[in-house]
């Protein structure tokens, strides 16, 4: 296994300032299965005797990628103490760059649009700051062309998103994904949004309490009376999970009150099943982003199970099911994107997003299933090369379209400058 290091050390061994890695090369190190362990013991050397936010930044990330959450997130809280205002990337080649305001709020790698992983070969400026619910007055935003909101809608990041709101309501410059749009994409008001859209499936998503999904399962509450009607199997995951986590389909109140009994959470999404195995038996999820109303695939898993993760053993053991991911991704245009027009067109004016991703499957009767819709979904081209050669060049593609975005909305705009200031 190899392991990742950086250099902490000057001139003749002299401590200097932390160079940061970033998300983009902690994850690609990660994902190769690099041992980050050697990474984050110099990291945290290196802040016992200098006060440096960038080092403490990478260090919260290496916490995160070591499923360190609790430690990793009250070491970015650090960081944030000293300055909430980071200068992620400097263009290189360029006199006068592209200066990218990206707002972000505090938390782990859910809580904001992992942009690092498209523009980490971009010539661009990135500045970087951290807004949470605190009002903050007249305060200026550093100098910018274009701001992009990156804090992602959850329970956590309410305050926050409203912070963004008045924070970018003077800016002359371009706000990409604003805030008010942003909070459309919580599962329960993305049914709201997107479930009667024509082309669309989406299953009615109610949000309830603990003591609501136990009276489920007892029986002293109907289905009916929170699903309109919907039965058995149901889904159900606890309120702020990801990826999968707490996720399990129920098909009866038996088996609910036995999920209840292993879980803790406080609120629960629930919704009724809706079975998109395709005619050979097996379930394909797609990974889609729209970024200015144009789709994009970014990647397909074929499973003989309803949850699909991606990538997972069985698209490496298949090469049949890579060769169709590949096809996909060669054909989407003239294929799956002219059939689901009507459902792309809705998703993007409905939500009002620049850039928004979704999971999707195609149920048999021709429409687009959407699963979720998040402004925080992770797209990269970190999969091993030697088995999924194609989606470097497919990855590439929406990495040049996020970054057209960000310089077009500049160009476009009626821009101001405004002075740099830390938070």
């Amino acid at each position: 296994m190899n392991t990742v290091r950086t250099e902490l050390t000057g001139d003749a061994g002299l401590p200097s300032m932390h160079q940061p890695l970033g998300l983009a090369a902690l994850l690609r190190a990660a994902t190769a299965g690099s041992d980050l362990t050697p990474l984050g013991e110099s990291l945290l050397e290196h802040v016992k005797r200098h006060d440096d936010p960038y080092a403490l930044l990478d260090l919260s990330l290496v916490l995160q990628l070591k499923y360190q959450k609790a430690a990793a997130l009250a070491v970015q809280q650090q960081a944030l103490q000293m300055t909430r205002h980071y200068r992620l990337q400097s263009a290189q080649t360029i006199k006068t760059p592209l200066k990218v305001l990206v707002l972000q709020a505090p938390g782990d790698l859910m809580a904001n649009t992992p942009f690092e992983c498209l523009l980490e070969n971009a010539d661009l400026q990135i500045e970087v700051l951290y807004v949470d619910a605190r009002p903050r007055g007249n305060a200026e935003l550093p100098e910018h062309d274009v701001i992009f909101v990156a804090a992602c809608a959850s329970d956590e990041t309410a305050g926050v998103l409203a912070q963004i709101a008045s924070l970018t309501s003077g800016t002359g410059c371009r706000v990409l994904n604003r805030s008010e749009h942003i909070a459309k994409t919580m599962r329960d008001t993305a049914y709201a949004l997107l479930g009667a859209a024509p082309g669309i499936c989406m299953a009615r998503t109610v949000r309830l309490s603990r003591e609501r999904v136990n009276e489920a399962a007892s029986g002293a509450l109907q289905l009916s009376e929170v699903l309109l009607g919907a039965k058995y199997p149901l889904i159900i995951r606890p309120i702020g999970s990801h990826a999968g986590q707490g996720l399990a389909q129920v098909s009866d109140a038996q088996e609910l009150a036995r999920y209840m009994a292993e879980s803790d959470a406080v609120e629960y999404y629930m919704a009724p099943f809706i079975d998109y195995s395709s005619a050979d038996g097996l379930f394909r999820k797609y990974r889609i982003v729209m970024i200015e109303g144009t789709p994009f695939v970014c990647h397909m898993g074929i499973s003989k199970e309803w949850i699909v993760h991606y990538p997972y053993a069985e698209m490496s053991m298949h090469p049949d099911r890579r060769e169709e991911e590949s096809h996909l991704m060669a054909s989407f245009d003239t294929d799956f994107a002219v059939r689901h027009r009507e459902a792309f067109r809705n998703v993007a004016e409905l939500t009002g997003l620049d850039y928004v991703g979704f999971d999707c499957a195609e149920t048999s009767d021709g429409l687009l299933l959407i699963f979720e819709i998040a402004t925080g979904m992770v797209v990269h081209d970190l999969d091993d090369q030697s088995i999924f050669p194609y989606k470097v060049p497919q990855i590439r593609r929406v990495a040049d379209a996020f970054h057209e975005m960000l310089r077009g909305a500049a160009a476009n705009a009626d821009k101001i400058q405004r002075p740099a200031s830390e938070a």
